[in-house]
Order: structure tokens, then sequence, then C-alpha cells
């Protein structure tokens, strides 16, 4: 899917780079960021998904968008400017709305989490951002130009659903859930999302609305599941 031989091998040497630093972030500083911040949530959050997380996804993320402009699905302005149809977008926003509510309605408890607060609040505003900076305004759109066919198309977003998967391995090995995730098989939450986002990015072309997504479902497993 991939043709320009520069645009693969930046591909390639990005990710191994990319999950190497994140991994680096969650298995070796985090430690450090806890005795920095005397432990302080907020002030991690700020460090961690704040400024951290900016620097080693989002802003090499669009200066490589940038780069390689001309072999982009999106072009860098027209994935903040295109115009969006929001009433095809209204039923993924509506299923995953009610995916999120399930847990809460099941229980019968519809309280917001005690774990709740300021520091969730500012993984949601950058989480989003960065994420889907990533993974679908940059690592998805390279490979989506020369996917001219609907299975291509379904190809790139399972190969970005996996990536998208990956990344989330070092903070799970850290916490200490890497297999409880597998067991419950709660990772497949992980791909059916990265799908939605993707496939929200495809009809769009803008990467604003899979972010808007994004950051929705976090604040609402954040505030009714915690």
């Amino acid at each position: 899917m991939v043709k320009n031989r520069k645009l693969a091998l930046t591909l390639v040497i990005y990710y191994i780079l990319f999950y190497g630093a994140w991994a680096g972030v969650g298995l070796l500083i985090q430690n450090h960021l806890l005795s920095f911040t005397g432990n302080n949530e907020v002030l991690i959050q700020l460090f961690r998904s704040g400024l951290l997380k900016s620097l080693i996804w989002t802003v090499p993320a669009l200066l490589l968008t940038k780069h390689f402009e001309k072999d982009m699905y999106v072009g860098l302005k027209e994935m903040f400017t295109s115009r969006i149809n929001f009433l095809q977008i209204l039923p993924i926003f509506v299923i995953c709305i009610v995916y999120v509510l399930v847990v809460p309605f099941k229980k019968g408890n519809w309280d917001i989490a005690d774990s709740f607060g300021l520091s969730k609040i500012i993984i949601v505003l950058f989480v989003g951002i960065t994420e889907e900076s990533v993974f679908r305004g940059w690592l998805l759109n390279s490979t989506l130009k020369n996917a001219d066919t609907e299975l291509k198309q379904w190809l790139a977003i399972g190969i970005n659903a996996v990536l998208f998967l990956t990344i989330h391995f070092p903070i799970w090995i850290y916490d200490g859930v890497f297999l409880a995730n597998f067991q419950s098989f709660a990772f497949i939450s992980i791909i059916v999302l990265s799908g939605m986002f993707s496939w929200l990015f495809i009809k769009t072309k803008n990467i604003l609305v899979p972010i808007a997504l994004h950051m929705l479902y976090d604040l609402l497993v954040f505030m009714f599941i915690g």
C-alpha cells in the first residue's frame, strides 16, 4: 500500500523509535515522575499526558505528515478543515456512547466514579489529540493513498488497529494488567475503537472527528466506570 520506498522505510524506523521512546516513558521514566512530582497525580498527567506525550507523539507525527504530504491520503491542512457530514458520523458516536454506558446501566449505578477528577480531565484533553495525530493522522493516513479498493482500506485499518493495540503494552506491563487484559478479552475493545476511529477518519478526511470521539469515549469511561 506504501509505494514510496522512502516513506515505507521512514514508517518502519519511526515506529521502532516511537515505540522504544514511549516504552521508556512507561517502564523507566514513570517511577522518576512519581518521585519528581511528589506522587501528585495532576502533575504526573501534566508531564506525562501533556508535555511528554505531545513531544513524543503529536509534534513528530504532524511534522512527518507535512513532510510526506504528497503521499498522504489527506493533506495536513485538509485534515483539519474538511467539511463534516454530521448525519454520517452520528451513528458511530451513538454506538460508542451506548457501549460505554452499558456497564453502569447493568450495575444500576449512574454515580460519578470516585477516581474522576482533574487528572482524568487532563488525560481526556491530551490523549485524544496525541493518539489520533499519530495513529490516524500519520500512520493510517500514510497507507491510504494507494488503498484503491475497500479490501485494501480494511487491511490498512486492521494493521493500524494492531499497532494501536501494541502501543498500550508498556503501560499495561507497568500497571501489571497485561495478562488480565488478554484473559478478559478487554484488548478487543482497543481494536474495535481503533477501527471506529479509522473509519471516521477515512469517511470524513477530518482528524478532528476521531479526536472528538476518542475524547468522548475516555471521558465517559473515566466518569462512569473509573
